[in-house]
């Protein structure tokens, strides 16, 4: 490990063959120093050491960057419209429209202090691709702005399969596909959510290998596609899918 700022950042870009501008580096600069200022009252991260919120907010948040780009689900300088649902630090999606800064993001997060870090964090790195709303998941999916808008939804850490699909497929549009990185329980959860996909019209499309370093234990990220018209009692009302899952 070398003492240069982002160090262990730019290495891990760089293996994963993420491209990192001089604008890009100064912009995770900046964004690093915003998620050491704000941890402690907003309560973003157990991660408190600079080169570990690098290593694993930062550079696996490109690890999924890099898959989808592999996948041909994102391609290099697309235009996709993307919802971090539950974004708390931003994770994945800043360090996404950071590297990729096509991609048109909307951060979405319920808890107020953590939505106005977040709000901090466009403002401070000048992300006019970015915006924040401040809404649960199953209240975004009902509203008419971003029902059905989306190209692409990604969650991290944030529900198990079941729910994570009733929470994403309603703010997808018709063919647009759900990306989530799960652990080793991956196939676990999938079982358990053939009733979620049929309610919510939701086709398992594959199932990625995260690009992580080697070490670390295998991630995964599920792709679903939603087809077919929304049903339009779904999203239930907040609190019901992590109670009753579909």
């Amino acid at each position: 490990m070398t003492g240069e700022p982002l160090a262990v950042l730019t290495a891990e870009a760089a293996r994963l063959g993420v491209a990192l501008d001089e604008r890009a580096r100064e912009r995770f600069g900046r964004y690093l120093k915003l998620v050491m200022e704000w941890n402690e009252r907003a309560g973003l991260t157990s991660i408190t050491d600079q080169t570990e919120i690098e290593r694993r907010h930062f550079a696996e948040s490109l690890s999924l960057l890099a898959a989808l780009r592999n996948a041909d689900i994102l391609p290099v300088g697309a235009t996709l419209r993307l919802a971090d649902l539950g974004s708390g630090g931003g994770f994945p999606g800043v360090p996404m429209a950071i590297a990729e800064p096509g991609l048109d993001l909307v951060l979405i997060e319920s808890h107020g202090r953590r939505a106005e870090f977040l709000r901090t964090v466009v403002e401070a790195l000048n992300l006019d691709h970015a915006r924040v709303v401040q809404a649960r998941a199953e209240d975004a999916g009902r509203g008419p702005m971003l029902r059905a808008t989306f190209d692409l939804v990604t969650a991290r850490a944030l529900a198990p399969m079941p729910v994570l699909i009733e929470y994403a497929l309603p703010l997808l549009r018709d063919g647009g596909l759900l990306v989530a990185p799960k652990g080793s329980r991956a196939d676990e959860e999938l079982a358990a959510s053939e009733g979620a996909l049929k309610a919510l019209g939701g086709d398992l499309r594959a199932t990625l290998d995260l690009p992580l370093p080697e070490g670390v234990p295998l991630q995964h990220v599920v792709v679903v596609r939603r087809t077919g018209r929304l049903d339009g009692r779904y999203p239930r009302r907040a609190g019901t899918p992590s109670r009753q899952p579909l």
